[in-house]
């Protein structure tokens, strides 16, 4: 028989916020010294941490789902909600299963982050860094596919792993009351699973033309710079001609895809190397940033505790993440910073994390998140979308801001980067919830992968595939158990952020001239949604920034625009679209 009132329900939110924060920092320490420092003692810690944590978070969420909520006030009923959503990952009540749950996860994390291989001629092994530079640089269509099929080698060994993770994850999931372990990813959006499942595919549907103008124009330049056999004028794009492993964004080939009327216009990573800014310095450059616009220096502690350059003699996770260990202010980031133009927006992008993390601190702790995890990717994006000619100019590293007349060259680099990425960020949690609910098995992981990579992206693998090998594994979210859809959701939200915060402020010039440096005001608005945290339903914190209750990406249709009108003439009379979309 379910418990009832609010006393019970207000005794479980009580427990939850004191034990699960102590469990919690636990646990983020522990991560922190195993992704810093990959070795198998290290896993074995880290494992158990997390285990006390699920085990914990699993005890309490299943209390909470039998709480009558009669008479519960709002707030109370929210913190129960998110009480059972706090987690990515509920392992099952069993003790056994829930260690074995939390190894698994750990083993192939560390398969991930101790991935290797060595191409011809190599003196040693390349780590995927080296391999990601190298496929960012390369023209070479035979060394692009070498290097590609080396990296997804390191996914075949996780398979197993993968469909038991699968198995005692839902397990975990269903005894909490939720269908699986995607369900219970979908409910974190304040709407029904099915109907957020709808309502991403409707933002989908609003981009996929821009989209298809972009493949066509991209795939018709592929094809005469490698020829039409290898890049058929009518079909998917190869996937290691990209320059990214995972052909998830395409900007390192915008020399290939210039416009000969336009150019970017500067080259930053040059710029960055010769006014000798380091990796401290770049994140120091993005501080100022959020300092510009009114928030508060980062605390002493970040700047002793955070990994900016990868460690020599060890093993770690290079893949950048931001980190706020007590949920107070002991923030941190953990990258291997490479002094580039990509990694002058990504730490720009983590730093936005950091920034937002602090600023909720003050709610109580089933309350210390974003409105939902789509905003705290957005966050960041929006402060990079504010990475324009005229704030590199206002920070010195540009004499001048170029002539407009080299916008299209600007637009057409930034579409590479935040268009191309829009399919790969809607597909990866679409694949795992069909994995999930069961409607994809095993025996179709490979093959279901890459049909919904040539449906989504127009992509094909650029060797045989079979249900030997396991590409999804070769991404770091899959086996970190990492929900993907924050990527696309963010997508969407960072251009509605940035159209607000430009209209809100008078801009009358093209989106996407508009930066956010310097504007105070701008930076009252941010910081008065983050301080919500996620204490209010995420389209109160939209409303508060945006005025809209809704979510709507044709404000990416408006940044790009004058881009769009340009790809349109440029592929006149060229093929649209690709087989199987």
């Amino acid at each position: 028989m379910a418990n009832s009132g609010a006393a019970e329900s207000q005794a479980i939110v009580v427990e939850a916020e004191t034990r699960l924060l102590d469990l919690s920092i636990e646990a983020q320490r522990a991560a922190w010294v195993y992704e810093t420092f990959i070795n198998e003692d290290t896993e074995r810690l880290t494992s158990k941490a997390d285990a006390r944590v699920t085990l914990a978070t699993v005890d309490l969420a299943k209390r909470a789902a039998r709480v009558d909520l009669g008479g519960v006030p709002a707030e109370t009923q929210r913190k129960l909600k998110l009480l059972r959503l706090s987690l990515p990952l509920l392992s099952p009540s069993d003790p056994a299963e829930s260690e074995e749950l939390a190894r698994l996860v750990a083993s192939m994390r560390g398969r991930y982050g101790k991935g290797r291989y060595r191409p011809q001629g190599a003196a040693e092994d390349w780590d995927l860094a080296a391999l990601s530079r190298r496929m960012a640089e390369s023209r070479n269509a035979t060394e692009l596919e070498e290097l590609w099929t080396g990296w997804h080698a390191v996914g075949r060994p996780m398979r197993p792993e993968f469909s038991r993770y699968v198995e005692l994850a839902n397990r975990g999931a269903r005894e909490v009351g939720f269908a699986d372990t995607g369900a219970m990813w979908r409910s974190k959006y304040d709407m029904p699973p099915d109907e957020f499942a709808q309502e991403a595919e409707r933002l989908w549907t609003q981009v996929r033309p821009l989209y298809r103008t972009l493949h066509a124009f991209v795939r018709k330049r592929l094809s005469t710079v490698y020829g039409p056999t290898l890049v058929p004028p009518a079909g998917p794009i190869p996937a290691h001609l990209l320059g990214n492993m995972w052909s998830q964004t395409w900007e390192h080939i915008y020399p290939v895809l210039a416009p000969s009327e336009s150019g970017a216009g500067y080259d930053l990573t040059q710029i960055l190397k010769e006014r000798g800014v380091d990796e401290r310095e770049l994140v120091r450059i993005a501080e100022r940033f959020f300092l510009s616009v009114g928030f508060e220096r980062l605390p002493a502690t970040f700047w002793d505790r955070s990994m900016f350059v990868k460690p020599a003699g060890r093993e770690v996770l290079c893949h950048a993440s931001a980190w706020d260990i007590d949920f107070v202010d002991d923030l941190r980031i953990k990258m291997c910073i490479d002094v580039t133009e990509e990694e002058f927006y990504v730490v720009h992008h983590e730093l936005g994390h950091n920034f937002y993390q602090r600023a909720y601190r003050d709610q109580p702790f089933l309350f210390r998140d974003s409105a939902n995890d789509g905003f705290h990717e957005a966050v960041g994006d929006t402060i990079s979308l504010s990475i324009t000619p005229e704030y590199l100019t206002r920070i010195g590293l540009l004499p001048g801001a170029p002539d407009p007349s080299q916008d299209t060259g600007l637009l057409l680099k930034k579409a590479l980067e935040k268009v191309a990425f829009l399919p790969f960020g809607l597909l990866v949690d679409r694949w795992r919830w069909q994995v999930f609910s069961g409607e994809l098995g095993p025996a179709d992981y490979n093959s279901s992968w890459w049909e919904m990579r040539r449906r989504y992206q127009g992509i094909a693998p650029p060797v045989g595939r079979s249900e030997q090998d396991f590409d999804p594994g070769a991404k770091a979210h899959v086996p970190s158990n990492t929900p993907y859809m924050r990527y696309f959701l963010a997508s969407i939200l960072q251009f509605q952020f940035h159209r607000a915060l430009a209209e809100s402020s008078g801009w009358d010039g093209p989106l996407h001239r508009f930066s956010i440096y310097g504007n105070r005001e701008a930076g009252a608005k941010l910081k008065r949604m983050f301080e919500l945290g996620a204490s209010r339903p995420w389209p109160d914190a939209l409303e508060m920034l945006t005025g809209s209750r809704t979510m709507d990406a044709s404000a990416i249709l408006d940044y790009f625009r004058p881009l769009n009108e340009w790809l349109t003439q440029a592929t006149e009379g060229a093929p649209m679209g690709w087989p199987g979309e």
